[in-house]
């Protein structure tokens, strides 16, 4: 990167001549002819690093990795509901996660793996083998329980047991998340629990729920749940109330070095599972920019997007709610179909309006970083950083960036190894270095678009996205 001018940038031109120029500067205008090009679009390629706990673990052993779901013993009608669902082998990861999450007797697991690498099937398959459907009383008792960060990723997660495990008799799945009004069920009688910390703590204290034969406790987006202050005190308590024999599983994309070190204490004695730090950026995606010369710009370019967030779905992601709440009010006001979700947004709203962008009939979705983790909607094409995401030190803002949810963000869209495009825009100072630092971090390439010319603008991402592994029928791998 070239050095910083000494003189105070002034408004107007572009961001590479108001404060410096990046290394790649000189290839922006290059993009459109190469960017659909076999060769900067790879499918996601990463070999998985197993740590076991176990030193008499034997990795000769046949099921120490498995190339089919048959290999692992599994009932027929799981198999059954995994075909169902388009899994016809497991994923490199499901390879060395599944016999080490189903060996008996249970040992805890650690997983840390990218976005859209089948973590969230493994943990179900190893939940729906271990739990017992045979009496009525044994479907209406808790058995397994998966937390997650939102109620989002809770519904989410709902249906993919519910998927799963269609063709097992008995299975009951009971949802545990914030209610809109006080009423509670007098009682959880289900199999399968999946929620939210806080509303799990409250229904177990109540005894609402009984954690007694509880098995195995799940925590999705393992990193985020512990590193949370209020939701890392929540999942504290909730494991202090279950049996002291349950396995724990904890998976995430990412785990900061501190957070690893808790997550031993919590899931101890775990097997673990990681990628290497510089394989967490997703290759199927796209990476760009913009140089808006201020935040009316911004918009302006989010409205001249607008065609091509609609070719697919599109999550647009900005720092705070009444962001979200003013870019939706202004774009509806000049006809365009937009929605909005944020953390203050009522229960059964916050369902109806991610149900609406799951079906299709909201394609253009505006949301905070409550959407950033774990929401896999396959129509996601096109993600934009209205606002690039920022650390918060003590409260207040670093003006450093958020490398995690980053990640995160743009892993809603390129999942499965479909192709992705991410836009991140960029209008003072602090952007500019935030997203130099993202892109040094993950040692990853962000081109710069010429908003000059629109025409071209459209046709690079349009190509992109056309790309024929794009729309080839995905067969998860």
């Amino acid at each position: 990167m070239a050095s910083e001018p000494t003189q105070t940038p002034q408004t107007g031109g572009s961001l590479s001549d108001r404060i410096s120029t990046p290394a790649d500067a000189a290839q922006s205008t290059e993009v459109s002819q190469d960017a659909a090009g076999e060769s900067e679009l790879q499918e996601p390629d990463y070999s998985v690093e197993v740590k076991l706990s176990d030193l008499q673990a034997d990795p000769n052993n046949p099921l120490y990795s498995v190339k089919s779901f048959e290999d692992l013993g599994l009932d027929d009608r799981i198999l059954k509901g995994l075909s169902d669902m388009g899994f016809r082998k497991p994923s490199k990861v499901q390879e060395r996660a599944l016999p080490l999450l189903m060996r008996n007797p249970p040992k805890n697991l650690v997983g840390q793996s990218q976005s859209g690498t089948g973590k969230t099937a493994a943990f179900v398959l190893n939940i729906l083998s271990r739990i017992d459907l045979s009496t009525d009383l044994a479907q209406t008792t808790p058995q397994a329980l998966i937390l997650a960060p939102t109620r989002e990723l809770a519904r989410q997660i709902v249906g993919v047991v519910q998927v799963m495990g269609q063709f097992l008799d008995g299975l009951v799945i009971g949802t545990a998340v914030p209610a809109d009004t006080a009423t509670r069920p007098a009682r959880m009688e289900c199999s399968v629990v999946v929620g939210t910390p806080g509303t799990v703590q409250d229904m177990i204290k109540k005894r609402i729920m009984n954690p007694a034969q509880l098995k195995v406790l799940v925590l999705d987006e393992a990193d985020n749940m512990l590193d949370q202050q209020g939701l890392g005190d929540q999942c504290i308590r909730v494991k202090g109330m279950l049996p002291r024999t349950i396995q724990v599983v904890l998976f995430s994309a990412t785990f900061p070095a501190h957070v690893h070190r808790y997550a031993e204490k919590f899931a101890p004695d775990a097997n673990e599972i990681t990628l290497q730090h510089e394989e967490l950026t997703v290759d199927g995606i796209k990476q760009l920019y913009m140089d808006c010369s201020s935040d009316e710009e911004k918009y302006s370019n989010l409205v001249q997007l607008y065609g091509l967030l609609t070719v697919g779905s599109s999550i647009i992601f900005v720092r705070t709610r009444a962001s979200a709440a003013e870019i939706e009010k202004r774009m509806i006001a000049e006809g365009h179909t937009v929605a909005s979700l944020t953390g203050g947004i009522e229960g059964s709203q916050r369902d109806a309006v991610i149900d609406a962008f799951r079906t299709g009939e909201a394609k253009v979705l505006i949301t905070t970083n409550v959407l950033a983790r774990g929401i896999d909607v396959s129509t996601v094409s096109l993600v934009v950083n209205y606002d690039i995401p920022e650390a918060y030190a003590g409260g207040s803002r670093s003006r450093e960036p958020d490398y995690q949810t980053y990640l995160h963000r743009i892993g809603r869209t390129g999942r499965f190894g479909r192709i992705g495009v991410a836009i991140s825009f960029v209008s003072n100072r602090d952007e500019w270095e935030m997203l130099r630092k993202i892109q040094q971090h993950f040692n990853c390439s962000i081109e710069r678009i010429d908003t000059n010319d629109w025409d071209e603008v459209e046709d690079l991402i349009k190509r992109t996205l056309k790309n024929s592994r794009a729309q080839a029928n995905f067969v998860a791998s």
